[in-house]
C-alpha cells in the first residue's frame, strides 16, 4: 500500500476556501471583509494561468499518468472544475447578498446607470468624455475573419450592434485597461461614497464609439490566459530579450478561464466563447461583475478606518541601539528581527548606510521581488555611482515580476552594478546580502539572510525572519554562495549556511530520521516546522517514517498540504494546523529536538520538490541559545491560536480550531504585535530614564 498523499491543487483550492471563511465572518471588520474576498479573486487568477495551466497543457499533451495523490490530468481539471464552481458560486453570494448591502448601509454604494439622477448622469458622462473615451479601443469581430486579440485579465465590454437603415447586426468589443481603475465615483451627498462600476459606464456610452448604429446588448467578460509559459534557456541567447518575449506571449496565450456574466445574451456568449476559444470547460458563469480583484481598492477607502482593522506598525527592536550604526549594531551581537512586528527599517538602513560609508568596498545581493518604488534598488544604485562594487542577481524568472526586475536590473546596470540573471536552469529564491566592509586593516563580512523578499511594501503585509551576523564563518559562506551563483560553480564547502539543490533535501531528511532512530530507542523526539507549503513527496515520507517511530510533530502549513494527517497508519502523531489572519504568513521556521541540543532553522525555502530540487534556496542555522529560545517560544505560539488557526483534516478540508468553554482567546498575530509593542515602549522608558552627562567641549 503507497503512503497517503492529498492532491497538491486541491488542497490549495482549500487554502484559498480558509481565506475565503475569513470574508464570511461577521465578526470581521467590513472592508477587511471585502479585502480577504479580493484576495480569494487574486489568488485564483494566479491559481488559473499556473496551475490549470499547466494541467491543460498536460491534457493536451496526451500526459495520462497520475500524480502522487493518483489523479491524472484529466480527473484533477475535472474535480478542481466542480470545486471552484462552488467556491465562485460563494463567492459571489457573499458579494452580492451580504457585502453589497452591508456597503450601502456605511455610506459606500455601488450605483447602476438606470439609478442616477439627471445631475448624476451628466457628471457620469463629463467623466466618461475627459479621461475614459479617449484611452479605449474598440475592436470589430468580423465573421470569417480572424478574431480580435483580446488581452487577459481586463474587464472587456461586449456589444451586439444593429445598423438601423439595413437592420443588419454585427459585434465588437471594448477592451477596458486596468489602469483605469474599475471604480467611477459619483457624487451622492456629503457622507456617501458612491461609485460606478467602469463598465457599466462604458456600455452606457458604448453608441459613442459607433455613430449610425444602435446599440441592441452588451454584457462584461474577462479571459484568463496560461501563464505557465516557461523560458527555453537552451535557445536563449540573451536571457533578457527571451523573459520580453515570454511577457508578450503571456497575454495572448491560451485560454484558461472565461469569466462570462450570468446574464449575459446567448448569442454574445457564444461570440465571447468563439472570439476567446474558451470550450465549455473553460467558462465560468459569474452572477455579477468579473474580476472581483479589482475591489481590493475598496478596501483602502479614504475616511473609512472604522470599517477597517486598527493598523499594527512596525516596532523598534530592543536589538536596534538608538545612534548606532547597522555595523556598530550587528559587531555587538547577531540580530533577529520578526517582521512585520518589528519594523523592517533596520534591513534598509544596513543598505542605504552601506552605500554611502567610505570604509564599505562591496555589496552583494540577491533580489527576487521588490517594491515598485524600492529603497534598496535606490541604495544600490547610489553604492554603484559611489565606486563601490555592487553585485546584484537579478531573478527575471521571479513569476509576474518579470517586467518589473527587467526595468530595475537596466537601471542597476547604467548605474554602475555587475548583474547577473540568476542560474541557469534554477530559479535563484535566496534571500541574502553580503557587505564586505574595511576596519583597521581587515575586511570584515556583514550578512543580513532571511525568508522574505527585499521588498519594504510587502515587509508591512508578511510575517517573515530577518537574521543579521557578521560572525566570519556565515560570512565565509556568504562569499562562497555568491562565488557559487554568479561563476556557476556547485554549492558546496559551506561551514553553516545549507543551500538547496545541493545539500537542503538531505540534510531534511537527515534531521527527520534522526529524530526518528531516537524516538525508536525510546528517548524524546520532536519536529515542529512552518512552511508556506508541504508538497515533496521524500520529506512527506520521511515523516511519516518518524510518526510511526513516535516522533511527535507539529506542523504549520499556510497553504499546499499533500501530506494527509490523521491517518492511524501513517500519521497518527502529526498535527496541521493553517493560521489566515491579517498578516500573510511567510516565514519558514524548523526546529528538531535532537536529543535536547535542538537544531533551529530559518528559511527561504518551503518543503516542496520545487524549491529543494530546482530553486537555489538557503537554510540558516540560528546558534545563539536566546535567539534559538525565542524562535521556539514563537513556533509554539501558533499551536495556542484558538481563533484564527485551522485544523487540517484527513479529506484534505480544515476546520476552523474552536476555543474550549472558559477558554481564553489567544491570536498569535497579536500576540506577537502586543509583545513588539510592550518591547518597544519598555526599552523607551529605560532609555528615557538613562541620563547622559554633558561634557563640554574642550
Amino acid at each position: 500500500m503507497s503512503a497517503p498523499y492529498l492532491n497538491r491543487e486541491l488542497s490549495w483550492i482549500e487554502f484559498n476556501q480558509r481565506v475565503l471563511n475569513e470574508a464570511l465572518r461577521d465578526d470581521v471588520p467590513l472592508l477587511e471583509r471585502v479585502k480577504f474576498l479580493a484576495i480569494t479573486a487574486s489568488n485564483l487568477d494566479e491559481f488559473f494561468q499556473v496551475r490549470i495551466g499547466g494541467l491543460m497543457a498536460m491534457r493536451r499533451g496526451g500526459l495520462k499518468s497520475a500524480d502522487p495523490s493518483g489523479l491524472t490530468p484529466v480527473r484533477n481539471l475535472a474535480a478542481l472544475r466542480q470545486r471552484i464552481l462552488a467556491m465562485t458560486a460563494d463567492q459571489y453570494t457573499l458579494f452580492r447578498e451580504t457585502l453589497i448591502p452591508l456597503l450601502e448601509k456605511s455610506g459606500i454604494r455601488l450605483l447602476y446607470p438606470r439609478e442616477l439622477s439627471v445631475e448624476q448622469s451628466a457628471q457620469v458622462s463629463a467623466t466618461f468624455e475627459d479621461l475614459i473615451y479617449p484611452l479605449l479601443t474598440p475592436l470589430a469581430v468580423d465573421t470569417g475573419e480572424s478574431p480580435p486579440m483580446v488581452p487577459a485579465l481586463q474587464v472587456i465590454v461586449a456589444c451586439r450592434l444593429r445598423d438601423p437603415e439595413t437592420q443588419t447586426s454585427r459585434y465588437a468589443l471594448i477592451p477596458i485597461p486596468e489602469s483605469l481603475g474599475r471604480r467611477v465615483p459619483v457624487s451622492d451627498g456629503a457622507d456617501i461614497h458612491a461609485f460606478l462600476l467602469i463598465e457599466d459606464l462604458v456600455a452606457a456610452h458604448a453608441a459613442r464609439f459607433f455613430p449610425g448604429e444602435n446599440i441592441a446588448a452588451t454584457t462584461a467578460f474577462r479571459v484568463t490566459r496560461n501563464g505557465d509559459i516557461v523560458v527555453q534557456e537552451e535557445d536563449a541567447t540573451d536571457l533578457a530579450d527571451e523573459m520580453e518575449d515570454v511577457l508578450t506571449a503571456r497575454r495572448f496565450s491560451d485560454t484558461v478561464r472565461l469569466e462570462l456574466r450570468a446574464d449575459a445574451p446567448r448569442d454574445l456568449a457564444r461570440m465571447i466563447q468563439e472570439v476567446t476559444a474558451a470550450g465549455p470547460r473553460e467558462v465560468y458563469r459569474v452572477d455579477g461583475p468579473p474580476g472581483l480583484a479589482s475591489f481590493m481598492e475598496l478596501a483602502f477607502l479614504a475616511d473609512y478606518d472604522h470599517l477597517r482593522d486598527p493598523d499594527w506598525l512596525g516596532q523598534t527592536s530592543p536589538s536596534i541601539a538608538p545612534g548606532a550604526s547597522m555595523f556598530e549594531t550587528i559587531t555587538a551581537g547577531d540580530v533577529m528581527l520578526f517582521h512585520p512586528y518589528e519594523s523592517f527599517e533596520p534591513v534598509l538602513r544596513f543598505i542605504e548606510e552601506a552605500a554611502g560609508d567610505p570604509d564599505v568596498i562591496a555589496i552583494k545581493q540577491v533580489l527576487y521581488r521588490t517594491a515598485k518604488k524600492s529603497r534598496i534598488i535606490d541604495a544600490l544604485i547610489t553604492a554603484a555611482e559611489n565606486g563601490k562594487h555592487v553585485t546584484v542577481l537579478v531573478e527575471l524568472k521571479a513569476r509576474f515580476d518579470e517586467a518589473r526586475n527587467l526595468d530595475r536590473a537596466d537601471e542597476l546596470q547604467r548605474a554602475g552594478a555587475q548583474i547577473v540573471y540568476g542560474v541557469k536552469g534554477l530559479k535563484t529564491h535566496a534571500k541574502i546580502c553580503m557587505i564586505i566592509r574595511r576596519e583597521s586593516g581587515h575586511l570584515r563580512r556583514y550578512v543580513h539572510l532571511g525568508t522574505g523578499n527585499y521588498n519594504e511594501s510587502t515587509s508591512r503585509l508578511y510575517t517573515d525572519l530577518s537574521y543579521l551576523t557578521c560572525k566570519p564563518e556565515y560570512g565565509n559562506d556568504a562569499s562562497l554562495f555568491f562565488n557559487a551563483v554568479s561563476g556557476r560553480s556547485k554549492l558546496l564547502r559551506f561551514q553553516r549556511l545549507i543551500p538547496a539543490p545541493s545539500l537542503m533535501k538531505v540534510t531534511l531528511l537527515d534531521l527527520i530520521s534522526g529524530e526518528a532512530e531516537r524516538a525508536k530507542q525510546g528517548f524524546p523526539a520532536r519536529i515542529i516546522a512552518k512552511v508556506n507549503s508541504l508538497q515533496d513527496p521524500e520529506i512527506i515520507n520521511a515523516l511519516y517514517k518518524a510518526s510511526r517511530a513516535g516522533v511527535e510533530i507539529k506542523l504549520n502549513v499556510r497553504g499546499i498540504c499533500c501530506l494527509k494527517p490523521g491517518d492511524p497508519r501513517y500519521s497518527k502523531n502529526i498535527e496541521v494546523i493553517s493560521v489566515i489572519d491579517r498578516f500573510l504568513e511567510h516565514a519558514r521556521l524548523f526546529y528538531f529536538h535532537q536529543g535536547g541540543d535542538s537544531k533551529i532553522y530559518i528559511s527561504s525555502a518551503d518543503w516542496m520538490t520545487r524549491n529543494l530540487e530546482k530553486r537555489v534556496e538557503l537554510m540558516i542555522p540560528i546558534e545563539e541559545a536566546a535567539l534559538k529560545r525565542r524562535l521556539v517560544r514563537t513556533l509554539d505560539a501558533y499551536f495556542q491560536d484558538n481563533t484564527q488557526a485551522s485544523r487540517l483534516l484527513p479529506d484534505g478540508t480544515s476546520q476552523r480550531i474552536v476555543r474550549a468553554k472558559g477558554q481564553k482567546a489567544f491570536r498569535a498575530q497579536e500576540h506577537f504585535y502586543q509583545q513588539a509593542r510592550k518591547t518597544a515602549k519598555a526599552l523607551e522608558h529605560e532609555r528615557a530614564m538613562t541620563f547622559e552627562p554633558h561634557v563640554p567641549a574642550e
